[in-house]
């Protein structure tokens, strides 16, 4: 599976000072379908979840953006 981060993602990572590599595990453990989907992810370490925006078609994955969530996940 390839990854791919639009320019909007990696300003994003940059600016919450987030690892590519965080994200890129994060979507790895994750079971994808084509389309676009978000994904939620607790980090140890922040006090936010981790919020993913991706779009995948066949084998390619395409990171739209990704940010701390300002809410905690309700249960």
């Amino acid at each position: 599976m390839e990854i791919h981060f639009s320019r909007h993602a990696k300003r994003r990572a940059k600016l919450y000072n987030l690892s590519l590599s965080v994200i890129t595990e994060a979507i790895s453990e994750s079971t994808l379908q084509d389309g676009q989907q978000e994904i939620l992810k607790t980090i140890p370490g922040m006090n936010h979840p981790l919020k993913i925006i991706v779009s995948r078609e066949n084998d390619r994955v395409t990171v739209i953006t990704n940010y701390p969530l300002k809410k905690r996940i309700s249960p």
